[in-house]
């Protein structure tokens, strides 16, 4: 069956296309579920409640641009709208802090460790970091999906290096990388 049917099965409801879909999409979508969440667990939930949405709002998706783009910015904002029911983004006075470089070309970091220490970072910072640096979202865009200022995207990532920064020194002094 190709994509097309596919999709027309799911948005008629047919339960054996949605689990052809799922099986299709469930460990690309992971991937995305697994950058924005807390945890493997965490990361499994909103994996289903995107399907969830997805196969509630597969009407909308009429045929135009990539579909598999189109799933993942229903999961990316599936996820996003979880921490926006937390409250993740009330306002925090911070003050701005410069912006941080952050040098993640060293050999010695593997892609397991980078992820561990994003994933430990507060949910606002580990936000903002994944949606700017990891899929290239600008600050304007990453206000308007998180409902908060152009101003506080920038502290956020900006914070969020400096921690990242401080962790993978720290690491690096204890040695914990290279167990990684």
């Amino acid at each position: 069956m190709s994509l097309e049917q596919l999709i027309e099965n799911c948005k008629i409801n047919d339960t054996k296309a949605q689990s052809e879909l799922y099986k299709l999409f469930s460990s690309k979508l992971f991937s995305v579920c697994l950058k924005y969440s807390r945890n493997y667990a965490e990361a499994e939930d909103n994996l289903q409640d995107a399907f969830l949405t997805i196969f509630k709002k597969i009407e909308q998706y009429k045929n135009k641009g990539s579909f598999e783009g189109w799933l993942k910015r229903v999961t990316v904002n599936t996820v996003l709208q979880q921490y926006r029911n937390e409250k993740v983004f009330e306002i925090v006075n911070e003050n701005i802090i410069d912006d941080v470089e952050l040098d993640v070309d060293d050999e010695s970091l593997s892609i397991d460790y980078l992820l561990k220490i994003i994933q430990e970072l507060p949910d606002r910072y580990r936000l903002v970091f994944n949606l700017y640096v990891l899929d290239g979202y600008s600050h304007k865009d990453i206000a308007d999906m998180l409902d908060i200022n152009i101003g506080t995207s920038k502290s956020n990532l900006a914070r969020a290096r400096q921690i990242l920064k401080q962790t993978i020194e720290t690491d690096k002094t204890n040695q914990r990388v290279q167990s990684l």
